[in-house]
C-alpha cells in the first residue's frame, strides 16, 4: 500500500495500520505538515507534493503499489476561503495526478479521505447518513466533494475501483497544533502551556461554539484497512453520531490533562457550519461501535502529556 500523506497525523496511523496487516507500505509526503519521525522505521518515504505530476508517476513506477490510501490533502476549511485556488491545485490537481499516476501503475484500489463534516453542510439536528443532500458550504468541502465524482468516473472509464470515506472531526495522537485544522490538538497545546483557548461562536461569541461529531484516528485507520480489503460499501461515514460543542470539547480534555480551562470567547469563522454530526450506521456494521469521545480524549491527554 502507498498512503499519500503518509507522514502526516492520519495518514501515519494509517502506515502503521497497514503494517500491522503485514503488508508492504510505503508513504508519498512533501512534509509541508508531515514529518518523518512520525513513520515507523523502514518504511519508505517518497518526498513528494501530489501537485509534482511527474514526481508522483516516478514514485508510483518505482514502488507499483496495488493498494493506494490518498490522505494527502489541503484540509483547512478558513484556508480554503481564503485560497480557495490553492485548495482545488492540491485537493483536485494533485489527486487527479496521483489517479492518473494509480492507473498507469495498475493500481487495484484507492481509498480516499474524503470530508462528511463538510460536503453535508449544516445538520441542523439528528446525523447525517450518506444519502444526506451534499450541501458544501466551502471551497474544502466542494473540492473533496468535486474529487468523489472524479473517483467514481474512473471506475467507470477506467476500471479503477475505489472507496471514499467520509470523515467526521478526527483527533487523536500526533496530531499537528500548528495551523488552522485539529482543534484538539491546539487545545491541548495552549493548555498545556498555560494559554487561554479560544471557542468561536455558533452564533455570536459568548456560545458553546459549533457541535462537531469527532472520531478518534484509530477508528479512522481502521475503516481504512476495511476499505482496502473490499469490506465496505463505496462510500462510508467515519464518525460516533454524537454531537459535541467547542466548549464542552475543551472542557473535557483540561480536565484529562489536570489543568484548568481559561476559555475565551470569539466570534463565528467563516465557512464553518453550525453543526455537523455523521451517522455511523454503515460504519457500526462493518467494523462495530466507534471508540467514545471519553476515552478518545483520555489517551489524546496521555499522549500529549509524554511528547510535550
Amino acid at each position: 500500500m502507498l498512503v499519500t500523506g503518509g507522514a502526516g497525523f492520519i495518514g501515519s496511523h494509517v502506515v502503521e495500520a497497514a503494517l500491522s496487516e503485514g503488508w508492504e507500505v510505503a508513504a508519498l509526503d512533501d512534509l509541508s505538515s508531515g514529518q518523518r519521525e512520525n513513520l515507523p522505521a523502514g518504511v519508505k518515504l517518497y518526498e513528494v507534493d501530489v501537485r509534482d505530476a511527474a514526481a508522483v508517476s516516478a514514485a508510483f513506477a518505482e514502488f507499483r503499489p496495488t493498494l493506494v490510501s490518498h490522505q494527502a490533502a489541503q484540509a483547512s476549511v478558513s484556508i480554503s476561503v481564503r485560497e480557495p485556488v490553492l485548495d482545488a491545485e492540491v485537493n483536485i490537481l494533485g489527486g487527479l495526478n496521483v489517479l492518473l499516476a494509480a492507473r498507469t501503475a495498475g493500481v487495484r484500489r484507492v481509498i480516499f479521505a474524503s470530508t462528511g463534516g463538510a460536503i453535508y453542510g449544516e445538520v441542523p439536528q439528528g446525523a447525517a447518513a450518506e444519502d444526506w443532500p451534499a450541501r458544501p458550504y466551502s471551497p474544502y468541502a466542494t473540492s473533496k466533494l468535486s474529487f468523489e465524482h472524479y473517483l467514481e468516473t474512473f471506475r467507470q472509464q477506467f476500471g479503477l475501483d475505489a472507496v471514499s470515506l467520509r470523515y467526521a472531526n478526527v483527533y487523536g495522537p500526533r496530531q499537528n497544533p500548528h495551523g488552522e485544522a485539529g482543534v484538539v490538538a491546539i487545545f491541548a497545546d495552549h493548555l498545556l502551556a498555560g494559554q487561554p483557548v479560544r471557542v468561536n461562536g455558533m452564533e455570536e461569541a459568548g456560545d458553546d461554539g459549533c457541535v462537531r461529531d469527532y472520531v478518534y484516528v484509530a477508528d479512522v485507520a481502521r475503516a481504512n484497512i476495511a476499505a482496502a480489503r473490499g469490506e465496505t460499501p463505496r462510500l462510508l461515514n467515519v464518525g460516533t453520531g454524537v454531537g459535541t460543542t467547542t466548549r464542552r470539547l475543551a472542557e473535557g480534555l483540561a480536565s484529562d490533562l489536570g489543568v484548568r480551562a481559561d476559555v475565551q470567547p470569539a466570534p463565528p469563522r467563516a465557512g464553518d457550519l453550525k453543526r455537523s454530526v455523521l451517522d455511523p450506521a454503515r460504519f457500526r456494521e462493518v467494523l462495530g461501535e466507534p471508540l467514545g469521545l471519553e476515552e478518545g480524549l483520555r489517551l489524546t491527554a496521555e499522549w500529549a502529556r509524554s511528547h510535550r
